[in-house]
């Protein structure tokens, strides 16, 4: 799929560019073979509480916004397709009026602390509970959240993207991991003091 992902996007002025800057194409060619989302893209995926989707409105003017919640709020379906809840929120929907104007979507999946980042891009489908019927029930929902809609996402294409000038960054829970046997080190040497000045 990183081979359809390319050759989707690497529209003709794109490729310009590419040979303008660089002397020549990236474009892979039709022949090549594509891959579907296999384990590492299947784990990476279950392993993230955020991510950023695109979508593109009546108007042609992209709208970025990002989701969270639970680690593994974003259930990937298969081989070819993701599906996420959509909670209550500040029901502008933005997100579900470009996807029905729409269906093309993209979603930038980061892991900062390992400076990772995983670029997909498919066709969105935006269904109410009922419509999702059983599929509602397996999504992670953060806690007093509720799933008024669920995006269903046809996966077309995904890229993996080098770590250069990401900026590691951490999740409070990873903070707390890391510091842990530094609190159990100081907590330690205090019982000790304690005990010498009594």
């Amino acid at each position: 799929m990183r081979n359809q992902f390319l050759r989707t996007l690497a529209s003709p002025t794109v490729q310009a560019e590419q040979e303008r800057y660089y002397g020549k194409s990236r474009v892979p060619n039709a022949s090549d073979q594509s891959q579907l989302l296999g384990l590492e893209e299947k784990t990476f995926i279950g392993a993230r509480d955020s991510f950023y989707l695109a979508t593109i409105g009546n108007d042609g003017w992209p709208y970025i916004q990002h989701r969270g919640g639970p680690i593994g709020f974003v259930q990937v379906l298969g081989e070819t397709q993701l599906a996420f809840g959509d909670y209550n929120g500040n029901r502008q929907l933005l997100s579900t009026g470009n996807v029905k104007a729409n269906q093309r979507v993209a979603l930038f999946f980061m892991d900062y602390a390992a400076r990772e980042r995983l670029k997909i891009i498919g066709h969105s489908e935006v269904l109410t509970p009922a419509e999702a019927g059983d599929l509602t029930l397996k999504l992670v929902v953060p806690k007093g959240a509720v799933i008024e809609r669920v995006f269903r996402i046809d996966v077309l294409g995904f890229d993996w993207n080098c770590p250069k000038y990401i900026t590691p960054r951490f999740t409070a829970a990873e903070v707390e991991q890391a510091v842990a046997p530094l609190k159990a080190r100081i907590a330690e040497l205090e019982a000790a003091l304690n005990r010498t000045n009594t």
